[in-house]
């Protein structure tokens, strides 16, 4: 390990400030109630959306005054922003009111032919298959539908604290997961793919099915064990046909969609094509709820600044990879994943030349097998984490609950990539 500048330093402080901030954010929500002189600040403080992008701003302010105005303009501008925008465009889109519709369509098709009551059945199929289809339209999308769709049947309702907990653990760890099925779909996967040469062939065969299994695994437990509670509570969230739009409509949001998927490296592109999504949504509001802007560029936020911090943490955390035996790697990465996103983790080992098979396949499959342990920890966990947490005690989700919930859908991941 090099020994680190000022800069790094100071930035591996705030990255760790940053991290006990995430899991801080109730207590700003608390203190908030308690002084409302100050309420304001103490309620964007509790925003797990602002926490990132807060420290962020602290570290480039740092950089300016010690620095210099180059110096920090240069290391912003040597950020790669494209997977923020990407989810900011994603979440937009696929959280419209047709292709919502379109995907309940499918959900409610497939649910017909599951022998289980119409409430169980749809449950179990937000926490499965969305999650896999995460493979094809990306896992940002996958996680919006599944998190929009669950949000009215699970999260609105007056079913106990403890299901809502389950529920979100399950679904954070079976979208980290159930991108696994395609190299382009799960940001750790894309980050690697190219340079070793992983198709989806590669894929189904190393990755593929062992998620697979996990992923219904999960969906299938947590669906057995608070049957009685889901259906005891849940709503049906059934369409009122005065707001049902027409095919036309969803065929053309349907577009757009696959459009801002086809061009998610192109930011020009996809960006543009969510203008012109905003100006038909515009053009057709009788078709369309109001577009989840804010959600989104909270989402956006975040990560950004989780972009700007992660960029001063590689000093540490390569060498620590480096460090571990193709065992250990699955292991490590699978923790240091909880503290950092998990594309951060799979790109600083693309960086190092001769690494085995086995050590790649490995550091991939920790970095998603962790990818549901916080919501720093996976790039669409903020994006699930914005939409549900209103329906959580004081709208707000208690980072170590979270945590604890997907713990077990986690050892059924390490068992699936490990064990089999």
């Amino acid at each position: 390990m090099t020994s680190p500048t000022t800069v790094q330093l100071v930035g591996a402080g705030l990255f760790l400030i940053a991290l006990i901030h995430t899991f801080s954010t109730t207590l700003f929500q608390r203190l908030a109630h308690r002084y409302p002189r100050h309420e304001g600040s103490l309620h964007l403080l509790g925003e797990v959306e602002v926490v990132f992008g807060f420290w962020a701003l602290v570290l480039v302010l740092f950089m300016f005054a010690t620095q210099g105005k180059a110096f920090a303009t240069e290391y912003v501008d040597s950020r790669n922003f494209t997977e923020p925008l990407f989810v900011f465009a994603i979440m937009v889109v696929a959280g419209s009111r047709p292709i919502l519709q379109l995907s309940m369509a499918g959900v409610q098709g497939l649910a017909r032919l599951l022998p289980l009551p119409r409430r169980l059945a749809i449950y179990f199929l937000a926490l499965s298959v969305l999650p896999l289809l995460g493979s094809f339209i990306t896992e940002p999308a996958a996680m919006t539908l599944a998190a929009m769709m669950l949000r009215d049947r699970i999260f609105a309702t007056d079913i106990p604290q403890r299901v809502k907990y389950a529920t979100i653990g399950v679904l954070f760890v079976n979208v980290s997961i159930g991108g696994t099925l395609t190299s382009f779909a799960a940001p750790p996967v894309l980050m690697v793919a190219a340079k070793w040469n992983w198709d989806m062939v590669y894929m189904l065969t190393h990755f593929g099915w062992r998620s697979a299994l996990a992923v219904t695994i999960n969906a299938a437990a947590v669906t057995l064990l608070f049957g009685r509670q889901i259906l005891a509570h849940a709503a049906d969230g059934d369409t009122d046909v005065r707001r049902l739009v027409p095919v036309s409509a969803m065929v053309v949001c349907a577009l757009f969609l696959a459009g801002v998927v086809t061009f998610s490296h192109h930011p020009a592109v996809f960006l543009g094509l969510l203008l012109f999504f905003i100006g038909y949504s515009a053009a057709y509001p009788r078709h369309h709820d109001p577009l989840i802007l804010r959600e989104a560029l909270l989402v956006a936020f975040f990560l950004a600044g989780l972009v700007v911090l992660g960029g001063q943490q590689q000093w540490w955390l390569q060498p620590v990879l480096t460090s571990m035996s193709p065992s250990a790697v699955y292991y490590g990465a699978t923790l240091l994943t909880a503290v950092t996103d998990n594309a951060a983790l799979t790109y600083l080992g693309s960086l190092v030349e001769g690494l085995s098979e086995q050590f790649k396949i490995s550091l991939v499959a920790g970095a998603v097998t962790g990818g549901g342990l916080t919501v720093i920890a996976n790039a669409p966990n903020p994006a699930g984490f914005s939409i549900l947490r209103g329906g959580f005690t004081d709208g707000a989700i208690n980072a170590g609950w979270l945590l604890l919930a997907a713990l077990g859908p986690t050892l059924v991941a390490v068992a699936a990539f490990r064990l089999l």
